[in-house]
């Protein structure tokens, strides 16, 4: 049986959820408003084995709906242009949730993202961003919450070179999730399906390949 909160999630974050048989192209105000980080989101779909809801703006359901009888591997490609933005690029990879992290020891410090010495990406978050810094004070890793809702928060999450092949990443997710999971949320994780160092990173920490897909349009 699905989690609650993630039931929850999805249909808050698509406008619609489960998904029947097949490709269900649905009407969402807020893929026509700025999401987590200001920026929109003007596509976006959550699949399984038997099917996924893509959300779009009203305005261009039709436009999408369109496309349906293509496969996805020739649908994803059309959809910056299907939703008037034909410059933007497009995300494909797994969809992972979590509800048991691995139980790897704590690694980082919640700090403001304002706080000094922090690479730009992080700065995009409005709430507190999990850090690990060297001895002498300078970042080697970082992880933040994307908080769609009250009941998906998805984990991103960057190691500065230097620091790559420590399992440092996996321990900040693993930390992130359970802090998800404490506020009452479901932590999810996505990524591109060719990286496979974040797939590694997703396992160890907690957060299997259940065959979930997810795909949209995404600001360059």
């Amino acid at each position: 049986m699905l989690d609650r909160r993630l039931h929850l999630h999805l249909a808050t974050w698509l406008g619609q959820w489960p998904a029947g048989p097949g490709l269900h192209v649905v009407s969402s105000h807020r893929r026509a408003r700025p999401a987590w980080d200001g920026r929109l989101r003007p596509a976006l779909a959550v699949g399984t084995a038997h099917g996924a809801v893509l959300s779009v703006p009203p305005d261009r359901v039709t436009a999408v709906r369109a496309l349906t009888d293509l496969p996805l591997d020739r649908l994803i490609p059309a959809l910056p242009a299907a939703v008037g933005l034909p410059d933007w690029t497009t995300h494909d990879g797994p969809f992972r949730w979590s509800l048991a992290p691995a139980p790897l020891p704590d690694v980082g410090e919640w700090i403001p993202p304002t706080a000094p010495g922090l690479p730009p990406w992080l700065r995009l978050f409005d709430s507190d961003v999990l850090v690990v810094r060297a001895p002498d004070g300078h970042y080697l890793a970082g992880a933040g919450v994307k908080r769609h809702d009250a009941y998906g928060h998805e984990l991103a999450v960057g190691t500065a070179p230097e620091a790559r092949g420590r399992g440092v990443a996996r321990r900040l997710v693993a930390q992130a999730a359970r802090r998800v999971l404490d506020e009452g949320a479901v932590p999810t994780y996505l990524h591109e399906r060719g990286n496979q160092a974040s797939a590694r990173v997703a396992e160890a920490a907690g957060f299997p390949d259940r065959g979930w897909r997810s795909f949209g349009v995404y600001p360059r």
